[in-house]
């Protein structure tokens, strides 16, 4: 009966949880359905069981895993692949900071809108490979299933105003992956050194930089008033213009500096406009998080 009670009581838990179910989980599902149908499922090669496809033979392959009887049919070597199935772990971070809520007009989502859809999407599309997802700076560590995919739904949905630009230092095991996504207009000596301690655990990483349009072209126009969103202060400006090239610079160098500090690990890089389709960057993203990690 006690076994029965707890089981009444968590499925009870489930469906409170369901009825409440976030929209971002709604839309971040409609958004990874269009791509996983999209890619008809990515396969890679690797150390499974199932089959996957015949190659040519090349110098240096394994000779045990020629095909003979294909070999033959042909008359050219081929050889049998197999699908990579081991499932990986996928912790995901995004930055809930101040800045993040900015949006330069309400026809445009918030940056950290946007975020959250795009983490979510890229969690339910790999939940459905099996993959463990986990969340960084909500201490929710890596689940498989719809339970967990909603719990953190929940969670990114749940905006604070004090979350930090950089998550903690944490420890994780090694040669998982990591996603961070983030404006990143934030001083990147602190990213730095967060890449590099996780690169030291051989976690191969992802980042995502998200921008509103405006913060791109600064296209306002003759006395303006800029007000920081992090306690930064306000600035009046008697003509934009005036500072525009200026100011190009400056985000160009902010750019290439996290590009830098990517390329110094061998993780990759994705800038995402909240005007542009997020399939773009959704793509890309999960291309590169199922292809076979390096040994």
């Amino acid at each position: 009966m006690a076994a029965i009670d707890a089981a009444a009581v968590n499925l009870h838990d489930a469906d409170v949880l369901a009825s409440s179910l976030p929209t971002l989980l709604l839309a971040a599902d409609r958004v990874a359905s269009t791509i996983v149908y999209g890619v008809h499922g990515v396969r890679r090669a690797g150390t499974g069981d199932s089959f996957w496809q015949f190659r040519p033979y090349q110098t240096g392959d394994n000779t045990h895993r020629i095909d003979w009887r294909q070999s033959a049919k042909t008359g050219k070597i081929f050889l049998r692949e197999t699908e990579w199935e081991a499932a990986q772990t996928v912790w995901f971070w995004r930055d809930g900071s101040p800045s993040m809520h900015y949006r330069s007009n309400a026809e445009l989502p918030k940056k950290i809108e946007r975020a959250g859809l795009l983490v979510l999407a890229l969690m339910s599309m790999l939940g459905h490979s099996g993959e463990r997802i986990g969340l960084l700076g909500k201490h929710m560590s890596p689940t498989t299933g719809r339970v967990g995919l909603r719990r953190m739904a929940v969670a990114l949905e749940h905006e604070s105003a004090d979350e930090p630009s950089i998550p903690s230092v944490i420890s994780v095991a090694r040669h998982c992956r990591v996603v961070l996504v983030s404006d990143f207009l934030s001083p990147l000596a602190d990213l730095n050194a967060f890449v590099r301690h996780l690169a030291g655990f051989g976690v191969q990483g992802h980042i995502v930089q998200i921008l509103d349009p405006a913060e791109e072209t600064l296209p306002f126009s003759g006395r303006t008033l800029f007000e920081g969103l992090e306690r930064e202060g306000s600035t009046l400006v008697s003509r934009v213009e005036g500072i525009r090239r200026d100011y190009g610079a400056a985000l160009a160098a902010q750019i290439e500096g996290l590009k830098a500090i990517a390329r110094a690990v061998g993780w990759t890089i994705v800038t995402h406009r909240t005007d542009h389709s997020l399939q773009t960057a959704l793509l890309s993203l999960y291309m590169a998080l199922t292809e076979k990690p390096a040994v």
